[in-house]
């Protein structure tokens, strides 16, 4: 599994915007800017919408964010014109149907469908944070959201710092 330091793959994939339109992606759109990259089993499913509603509450922190699982771009449309919780959200699905770019970064299970796996990128697409749940378990936004703050503030963070607070001395 490729670990913090990393600089995480190169990948070109076809994705859903926020308009349920086709949008090609790539790492080279993610240069220059923080990046927070979440894979999910399957869509269709029932923890995965409460997360990618959650993952959306990040849009607009000057991050890009975007979600990826083997499903294709047309199941990704279906999916959000039919579940409440996706149906708006603001950032990108992404189909990494051959599972290739999960397996790359070593976070597929033996059901053959990623880990609930978050990284975090900076600028140069170095990783600075990497989560890894068991499918079951659904991850918390507001912790990624703290993370990302904690790690963009460039000083010594405890635990429980928010943005503003002062670092640990």
């Amino acid at each position: 599994m490729i670990t913090v330091g990393d600089v995480f793959p190169e990948f070109e994939l076809t994705g859903v915007d926020k308009d349920n339109n086709f949008v090609d992606i790539d790492d080279n759109g993610l240069l220059g800017s923080w990046s927070v990259l979440y894979f999910y089993p399957k869509d269709f499913t029932f923890i995965c919408p409460t997360e990618i509603q959650g993952f959306d509450a990040l849009v607009g922190n000057d991050v890009d964010v975007l979600g990826f699982s083997p499903d294709n771009e047309f199941c990704k449309i279906a999916w959000k014109e039919d579940n409440e919780l996706i149906r708006d959200i603001e950032h990108t699905l992404v189909a990494d149907c051959s599972n290739q770019l999960a397996m790359e970064v070593g976070i597929v299970s033996n059901e053959w469908v990623p880990y609930r796996a978050t990284f975090i990128l900076d600028e140069d697409n170095v990783i600075q944070s990497l989560a890894v749940n068991a499918l079951d378990t659904g991850r918390n936004h507001y912790e990624v959201e703290r993370t990302l703050e904690a790690l963009r503030a460039g000083g010594l963070t405890g635990c429980n710092w928010h943005n503003g607070e002062d670092f640990v001395a």
